[in-house]
């Protein structure tokens, strides 16, 4: 019985390796045929109206599929680098198969895509990729210098063509702070009237934004409008404004449409904001990574998901309000 016992095992082993049979598989392969594939998504950070929106498309695009978990999670400032790279490095740490985030900073999160790669993790980025951003890493993002140019362009145009504007960047060094930046200032160079007479950063906090607009205003008394780069520098440029007794005299254009930005809009504090299409960017950014874990994926994706300008008089437009208010059950395009 000795000798048998090994012998049967044998011919079990060479009968199950001759029919194909497979007794383990690794994990990426299991994804790749339809079984459950693991993708982390961290944005830049939560508590925003713009994350949220970004969380509610990167949901919807996983009951797209069969058997796909997300695991959404990320700090609470987006300035926290360090706190970033370390859920990120968690998240590789516990074995997902697809990795999607936004970058808080470029140059620093470079490398957790790098060593996700290495290890056979598909990444994806949202809103912000690295630097460098490898070829093979999409990031669906806005087309941020267009969509700025846009955005100043309607500042020079309630204005006139003159006057003095102040900005109010977030994070310098952010590949999202440069190309709002670059938009912003390619509308000034096709506006010589407009004179920039500040810039300043919130570091994408609003206590910061309302005291740097409160000194900007200060120092320039004469100040005629004001573009902001984001959500909190927007918010926070606004209640400076209306703290001071100049809402409708100083133009603000600026980004994103939280409820609060839109509540300004309609009180005529805020003159126009940059609608991004956070839905779409978190609904396309983790449908590509599913399709990449399985080989699904066709060609390259397009990538730019689109920005729309709204202002007091389109507000109520069907268009507008769809993208204000997404569903997963009518998507904006």
């Amino acid at each position: 019985m000795k000798k048998v016992l090994p012998l049967v095992c044998l011919a079990v082993l060479l009968l199950s390796a001759a029919c194909g049979l497979e007794i383990r598989r690794p994990t990426g392969t299991n994804a790749q045929q339809g079984g459950t594939i693991r993708l982390a998504v961290i944005p830049k950070a939560i508590g925003f109206d713009f994350w949220e929106q970004v969380r509610v498309g990167a949901e919807c695009a996983a009951t797209k599929h069969p058997n796909v978990n997300v695991h959404w999670d990320g700090v609470t400032s987006e300035d926290d680098v360090s706190g970033q790279q370390s859920l990120l490095q968690d998240s590789l740490a516990q074995g997902v198969q697809g990795l999607v985030f936004a970058a808080t900073d470029a140059k620093a999160l470079a490398e957790v895509t790098k060593s996700a790669r290495e290890q056979g993790t598909t990444v994806v980025n949202m809103d912000s990729g690295t630097s460098p951003q490898p070829p093979e890493v999409p990031v669906f993002a806005t087309d941020n210098v267009a969509a700025a140019e846009e955005g100043t362009q309607l500042l020079a145009d309630q204005l006139g063509g003159r006057g003095e504007v102040a900005f109010i960047e977030f994070l310098p060094g952010t590949s999202t702070n440069e190309t709002r930046a670059e938009g912003f200032e390619r509308g000034l160079a096709k506006n010589p009237g407009l004179r920039l007479v500040a810039r300043q950063s919130s570091n994408s906090d609003y206590n910061t934004a309302l005291q740097v607009t409160q000194d900007i205003l200060t120092a320039n008394p004469g100040l005629n409008g004001i573009y902001a780069g984001n959500e909190p520098s927007v918010l926070g440029a606004a209640e400076a404004v209306r703290q001071a007794g100049k809402q409708g005299q100083i133009k603000i254009i600026g980004w994103d449409t939280s409820e609060g930005q839109i509540e300004s809009l309609r009180d005529g504090v805020i003159t126009g904001l940059i609608a991004q299409n956070p839905f779409k960017m978190g609904f396309a950014s983790v449908n590509s990574a599913i399709e990449q874990i399985r080989g699904e994926q066709r060609g390259a994706p397009e990538t730019n998901t689109g920005s729309s300008v709204v202002t007091k008089e389109n507000l109520g437009t069907p268009e507008i309000q769809k993208l204000l208010n997404p569903s997963c059950a009518d998507p904006p395009r």
